[in-house]
């Protein structure tokens, strides 16, 4: 059956109209059962970071936001150990422009922001599904196989190429579960 994305603040009420018969679940950290897991600021522990050996992170978020390099301030590695899904956010309004994502810890090399969502971001994300998340990722095939499926999320950009706006990560679980989970090739 089909799976679908939509806005975390689209209305249920909305949602069952455009989606009659269909199983709703929430995907962010505001989920309020265990597919709050699905969340890319879900701490679940042991991640490793992109191209650095031996090093972890709690969260997917962690190492976006971790590796993120501004104009006025480098990587932030205390980024990589929170485990409370606060205060993982950096902006552009407290550190300047963002000139790319750090190719890992001890590179200099800068990825752009579409490189570093194939290279860090879909990776780590990947890997997360499969080390961690297994049995919800079988648990929302089996729901899938007899009914539509919406998933929610606050961001519903299910382009990889499209940079203006930030990656659904219920996108790349749609992806996941349909088994056509391909990372582009640079």
């Amino acid at each position: 059956m089909p799976i679908f994305i939509c806005h975390k603040r689209k209305s249920i009420q909305t949602i069952q109209k455009e989606y009659p018969d269909s199983e709703i679940i929430d995907v962010t950290s505001k989920a309020t059962n265990d597919y709050v897991k699905f969340s890319p600021f879900y701490p679940v522990g042991n991640i490793p970071l992109p191209f650095t050996d031996d090093r972890y992170s709690e969260s997917v978020e962690g190492i976006w936001q971790g590796l993120k390099v501004f104009e006025d301030c480098g990587i932030d590695e205390s980024k990589f150990l929170i485990k409370n899904m606060k205060n993982l956010k950096r902006t552009t309004r407290k550190y300047g422009t963002v000139l790319g994502h750090q190719k890992g810890i001890y590179s200099s090399e800068l990825l752009d922001y579409y490189s570093a969502r194939l290279n860090i971001y879909v990776p780590s994300y990947e890997y997360v599904l499969k080390n961690y998340l297994h049995d919800l990722v079988e648990e929302l095939k089996t729901i899938s196989s007899v009914k539509s499926l919406v998933l929610l999320d606050y961001e519903t950009n299910t382009d990889l190429k499209n940079i203006t706006k930030p990656l659904s990560h219920a996108s790349l679980i749609k992806s996941f579960i349909e088994n056509n989970y391909k990372v582009p090739t640079l």
